[in-house]
């Protein structure tokens, strides 16, 4: 049987392998590192300063399940020092596009966001 063709996934069913797919992309680092790597290539290091906080081990983290998703492309120099890109695959690019307008949209009205969590502290201060 072949899961791409035969299953229809539904995000919202527990065992529904999508959701680990979501997940990946959605975090607080997957959705940061699919947007930086919407800007083009990047190497380790390029991509760990791009995306502000990140730790070492997390970036790697991210980066290996992307990859594994087949969002994001690694390709290994033979050089001396290695060198190692990381791209969007196009599937990667597709989702990428689609998160940065989701970040566009947050962005742009965060000045709403932020009198909502004012009212709310107030509103649940004694709390």
């Amino acid at each position: 049987m072949d899961l791409a063709t035969d299953v229809a996934f539904d995000v919202f069913a527990r065992t529904c392998p999508s959701r680990d797919t979501l997940k990946h992309v959605t975090d607080r680092w997957g959705s940061l590192t699919l947007g930086a790597l919407h800007d083009g290539t990047f190497r380790f290091n390029e991509l760990r300063r791009r995306v502000d906080g990140v730790s070492e081990k997390m970036l790697s983290q991210t980066l290996h399940a992307l990859e594994r998703d087949g969002l994001v492309h690694r390709e290994a120099q033979p050089t001396n020092p290695p060198r190692v890109d990381y791209e969007l695959t196009p599937l990667g690019r597709e989702v990428a596009e689609r998160l940065l307008g989701l970040i566009e949209l947050l962005e742009s009205r965060m000045p709403a966001v932020l009198a909502a969590q004012e009212r709310y502290d107030a509103a649940h201060a004694d709390a």
